[in-house]
């Protein structure tokens, strides 16, 4: 009887080391980052997960009947048909600017399409596939107290969204300026209307279509910094799916799918504001 106990309890401490040891590499697998799913994970899967704004109009936004809309999800829905079929098995995942590295480090999404530009502190993060549209930092105020340059923000206040290239623009360049920062994009653009701040900065392409949606706003700086490209984005070391996104890209040249793109999602927005061939990129050729 003893034996008999003895060895209950022996296979009992076992299995308690077994799950131990689980829960140990669980941890430490969370810690680190959770492994990325396979180009042959997401066929089996029949679903691709890619994560997109829901509130950078014209890019990713929600519209008023509830439908994600925008040149991002346009692209989306083009690599869902592709890849599996249908752009029905895209599954969008709303993330904001500051969580995009993170939702790929921990696997919540397989590719980010969110306005996503490539800088070399996030190429140490994640694998950048090739640019889609180049893009630029500008500013925009209201016309009563436009700015123009952006040496008359020193010691005014800038609104930025945190994660952003004009959170660490103004951040290393500009330290007379404050810089009032927002999680998301819509409170930051609220925030300029209730007058927090004196002008807001972000994507040029992006705050362009704003003013042009909101009456008493402009874009007094239309581009400052660097001339950068924004390209989708994987979980590094995640190449075969990397690889699959730079053909399709380049194939997408063939038919001028980013043009088109503009044509049905930008343009209505812009209007002859902006000429496509200043922001579009095809065949990830600059």
């Amino acid at each position: 009887m003893k034996k008999r106990l003895l060895g209950m309890v022996l296979v009992f401490m076992l299995f308690a080391a077994a799950l131990s040891a689980c829960g140990s590499s669980k941890t430490e697998q969370t810690g680190g980052g959770a492994t990325a799913r396979s180009l042959e994970d997401i066929k089996t899967a029949g679903t691709i997960r890619i994560g997109v704004f829901s509130d950078k109009n014209p890019f990713g936004y929600v519209d008023a009947n509830g439908e994600v809309q925008g040149y991002d999800v346009y692209f989306a829905k083009r690599i869902a048909k592709d890849l599996l079929g249908s752009e029905d098995t895209v599954e969008f995942v709303y993330v904001e600017a500051a969580n995009r590295v993170e939702y790929l480090q921990s696997a919540k999404v397989d590719i980010i399409l969110a306005n996503f530009t490539v800088t070399g502190e996030r190429a140490e993060k994640v694998d950048f596939a090739l640019p889609y549209m180049k893009v630029a930092l500008g500013v925009v105020s209201p016309d009563d107290a436009l700015i123009t340059e952006v040496e008359q923000l020193n010691g005014k206040t800038l609104i930025v969204v945190k994660g952003t290239t004009a959170e660490a623009y103004f951040g290393e360049n500009y330290p007379d300026i404050s810089l009032l920062k927002f999680d998301e994009y819509q409170e930051a653009y609220d925030a300029l209307l209730d007058g927090r701040g004196d002008a807001f900065s972000t994507d040029n392409t992006e705050v362009l279509a704003w003013a042009l949606q909101n009456q008493g706003f402009t874009v007094g700086v239309e581009s400052v910094g660097s001339l950068d490209v924004i390209a989708p984005a994987v979980q590094k070391g995640n190449t075969e799916l990397l690889n699959w996104i730079n053909e399709e890209i380049k194939a997408l040249a063939e038919e001028q799918f980013f043009h088109k793109n503009f044509e049905e999602t930008l343009e209505p927005v812009y209007g002859s504001s902006v000429n496509a061939d200043n922001l579009v990129v095809e065949g990830g050729e600059l």
